[in-house]
């Protein structure tokens, strides 16, 4: 059993998911709208679950698949009688067209992929309010088939060269179609379209953070009850929230475990010790495992064999301090709503967990207790606005994401003290000359990674040969995709220059500009 926040004091619109790559920015859009929204995919949803989640509105997401295909995903009839508005993107325009009467066509030559334009037709649609303030509004296309008659009911507000239809409506029932993706990036003005479509639902944009706490913290209770819950406490911004937010519902019944592995960053267990401890006065168990962990990882260079013995060794020290604490009922984690979507396949079929958290990750199974994550109904960006909201530092709150497994997968090749040493100074030093410059609030994420190479240089008229370090930097959304950041060279060689004279150990420093995709963003 995991406990659910899902609100029912709040209006609530449904996403029903065909599988678009992009579906969780539909989310997320709505989202900073302050609406509440669930993704459920198109398996899951019939009558009953229609009935259950009672939406004020309806979004059918994109999808890859064609209407053409045998077994192509369908929303239930049901979903056009709820009399609610119902709005449909790309795949969605085109199942709904094909269900209500009108035509599909396949692509061939009416296929588009990437920027077009849409110019508006003479008719006004209230859908479309603060749009066209030009001759025409750049969106972002991606199909193959193609919308060739409009379903009884409908007109025509918007074309492009390729999408004679790319924006309908039947007014009449508050039925909205759009051939292009107004959740990315690349339609500018995609947003409007999403508060507009919210507001003509009649949503009342009651979904905040400051809501969101109290129901929270009522659902901890009434799961918890006078039962102890122990915390999984990484140092990172969700551990660190859900076990605020868990503290403030049930006090001293809560009790952290921070496993310290000897692979964090300069500074950060005595930083953790600190806040929770002595700032938010919470029981916290301080397992100090460097010299367990050090020596398991000795002489391991592959990645994959890295992660594995961090993993294990993570579940083995937890479970062993966890049972100092004794009776313990409850595991909290800090599961994102990412997590959950990605867990489960739009089809329906047997899917793979995209992310797991490594230092929790077969716990509950092993020790027999119940799961409390507080945070699994938010994103990313709605976890540090709850965070501010619990009182966190801002500045502990807008941190750099940090890997599970730590220095272990910026450290490439074998691992050893004296490497992890000279990165965690390297690494102080270029977050430091980050922040000095006021960039650090403009990049995803920055780090240093140590490189299993020396080289030879040449410091004070004498030879050295000592470590390179790449310094890595990026700017992202969500870290699915991410660019590297675009340094000035005056801050290049400065941060170069004081790497390498405060920094014993490196006389070399180079720059990663790979973008993800083709790399990732860490090194392993």
């Amino acid at each position: 059993m995991t406990i659910s926040i899902a609100p029912t004091d709040h209006d609530r619109l449904l996403i029903i998911d065909f599988g678009s790559q992009v579906t969780q920015l539909i989310a997320r859009r709505l989202r900073e709208l302050h609406v509440f929204c669930e993704i459920h995919p198109f398996s899951a949803v019939d009558e009953a679950f229609l009935a259950a989640f009672n939406p004020k509105a309806v979004i059918l997401s994109g999808g890859p698949a064609s209407v053409f295909a045998e077994g192509a995903p369908r929303p239930p009839e049901k979903v056009f009688e709820l009399d609610v508005p119902v709005l449909g993107i790309c795949y969605g325009q085109q199942v709904m067209m094909e269900m209500l009467g009108g035509k599909v066509e396949r692509g061939h030559k009416t296929a588009e992929f990437g920027r077009a334009f849409v110019t508006p037709e003479a008719e006004k649609l209230d859908l479309l309010q603060g749009w066209f303030t030009t001759d025409r509004e750049q969106v972002w296309m991606s199909h193959g088939d193609h919308v060739s008659k409009i379903a009884p009911g409908f007109k025509v507000f918007g074309t492009s060269p390729n999408a004679p239809f790319a924006i309908t409506a039947d007014t009449d029932r508050d039925f909205y179609a759009v051939q292009f993706h107004p959740e990315v990036h690349h339609t500018p003005n995609g947003a409007k379209l999403y508060e507009n479509f919210v507001r003509l639902a009649g949503f009342k944009g009651d979904w905040t953070m400051s809501a969101y706490r109290e129901e929270a913290i009522a659902a901890i209770r009434a799961q918890v009850g006078d039962e102890k819950v122990i915390c999984g406490l990484s140092g990172g911004v969700d551990s660190s929230v859900a076990a605020v937010l868990i503290h403030e519902a049930i006090g001293d019944q809560l009790t952290c475990v921070f496993v310290d592995h000897g692979l964090l960053r300069k500074g950060e267990a005595e930083e953790v010790v600190t806040m929770f401890r002595d700032h938010y006065n919470m029981p916290l168990i301080h397992a100090d495992e460097k010299e367990l962990f050090l020596g398991e990882l000795d002489g391991v260079s592959d990645p994959e064999t890295k992660r594995k013995i961090i993993g294990k060794l993570f579940v083995d020290v937890f479970q062993k301090h966890a049972t100092e604490v004794g009776d313990a009922r409850f595991l909290a984690q800090g599961t994102l709503y990412p997590d959950v979507i990605e867990s489960v396949s739009f089809s329906g079929g047997p899917s793979v967990t995209i992310k797991s958290h490594h230092n929790v990750g077969g716990l509950p199974e092993k020790m027999g207790l119940k799961l409390v994550e507080p945070l699994r109904e938010l994103f990313k960006d709605e976890v540090r606005a709850l965070g501010v909201e619990l009182g966190l530092p801002k500045s502990f709150i807008g941190r750099h994401p940090f890997p599970g497994p730590g220095l272990a997968i910026r450290c490439p090749g074998e691992i050893t003290r004296q490497k992890l040493d000279i990165l965690r100074e390297a690494d102080a030093v270029y977050i430091d000359q980050i922040r000095k410059h006021g960039l650090y609030d403009e990049i995803w994420q920055a780090f240093v990674a140590i490189l299993p190479v020396r080289t030879v240089g040449v410091m004070g008229d004498g030879r050295t040969y000592d470590f390179a370090c790449a310094l890595r930097a990026v700017t992202s959304v969500d870290g699915m995709t991410a660019d590297y950041y675009p340094f000035t060279h005056e801050f290049l060689g400065e941060t170069a220059t004081r790497i390498i004279n405060e920094v014993p150990g490196i006389n070399r420093v180079t720059l990663d500009i790979t973008s993800k995709p083709p790399g990732t963003i860490e090194w392993e």
